[in-house]
């Protein structure tokens, strides 16, 4: 069985029930997630061996939030226990023409004031094939970059793939501070996801002839963003999700994946959104369980998008799918019906 480590901060969500908006909500659900633990959900689904390494208070809540994980049969035996607080974050769930709308209550957490004594990465990286982090990992804190880098030298020393989801958060920090600290980053890494726009607001790569306020998305221009990607920190291979925003609530949604001297476009999927959080980590997901177990390029881009197609209909921020699920709708079966 493979083994996947995933590194990053799990928050506390908070949202009001439904499609209700904060100023109208007397309670909130409560649930559990960020980048790399919802990775780690989607491969632990599938029957990989994945690991979530962070930082989490030693109090009940930290309890709760490590429990979360457990359920769905992630390993938590390298998180760290201590600090203060567990990051939060508020989610307002959009509908039709009005925008979903996140508000970060995590500065002081736990994982952003960790300390590189935290970490022992040979006994984390022991046995390990797989490293995957995101770009919202170093941008917590200085000292979380330094950690992040840390984690990439061990991990490269050992030739374990080491996997990045650019992942730029302007509420975190600068386009200026985001390109400065990842492209340090990226001599370690092998495989790059991105969105339509990441490369162009990390690392200033842009794509022709598209407008993603208007939803036209320009398969040439992507191309053209994957291979300078590939080109500038010699990658093995560059995914990029490819959103079409009709609304809120419908999307087109398709990716591409570069790899090999080669463009692999997967067909296109028109969702209707329950709840479009974590969209990109699932395909994430689902991207490093094929690459992990053999697929070709064409096949493991379709199965990452049949996966991250099937997240968008699912409440919460990590993939409840299993893989016959998602090996279904990648074969072309997307019809809905009851299945009894």
């Amino acid at each position: 069985m493979s083994r996947v480590i995933t590194f990053g901060e799990i928050m506390m969500r908070l949202q009001p029930v439904g499609y209700k908006r904060i100023v109208q909500a007397d309670s909130f659900e409560a649930i559990y997630g960020g980048g790399e633990a919802n990775v780690a959900v989607s491969l632990a689904n599938y029957g990989l061996d994945a690991a979530f390494v962070s930082k989490i208070p030693d109090n009940l809540v930290g309890d709760a939030c490590v429990n979360s994980l457990r359920r769905f049969g992630v390993n938590t035996s390298k998180i760290v226990r201590g600090g203060e607080r567990l990051g939060l974050y508020f989610c307002e769930k959009g509908a039709s023409q009005r925008a979903s709308n996140v508000i970060y209550d995590r500065a002081g957490s736990a994982i952003a004031k960790a300390a590189s004594s935290d970490f022992n990465w040979d006994e984390i990286f022991d046995g390990a094939e797989w490293f995957h982090f995101t770009g919202i990992t170093p941008a917590l804190s200085d000292e979380m970059a330094e950690i992040t880098k840390e984690a990439c030298v061990a991990a490269k020393e050992r030739g374990i793939t080491i996997s990045c989801d650019l992942n730029y958060r302007k509420k975190l920090w600068s386009k200026e501070k985001a390109k400065s600290v990842m492209t340090g980053l990226m001599e370690y890494v092998d495989v790059v996801i991105a969105n339509e726009e990441d490369a162009a607001d990390v690392f200033g790569i842009t794509a022709s002839n598209t407008d993603i306020t208007s939803g036209e998305i320009s398969r040439e221009g992507y191309k053209e963003v994957a291979k300078k990607l590939a080109d500038t920190f010699n990658l093995k291979a560059v995914a990029i999700t490819l959103r079409e925003s009709i609304s809120a609530s419908q999307n087109g949604w398709s990716a591409m994946l570069y790899m090999n001297g080669e463009y692999n476009f997967s067909k296109r999927y028109l969702i209707t959104i329950v709840d479009r959080v974590g969209g990109g980590d699932s395909f994430g997901g689902g991207l490093i369980y094929s690459l992990l177990t053999g697929k070709n390029a064409k096949d493991a881009v379709e199965f990452a998008v049949a996966a991250s197609a099937l997240k968008h209909t699912i409440e919460g921020d990590a993939n409840m799918v299993t893989l016959s699920e998602v090996e279904k709708l990648a074969g072309g079966d997307g019809s809905g019906r009851v299945s009894r």
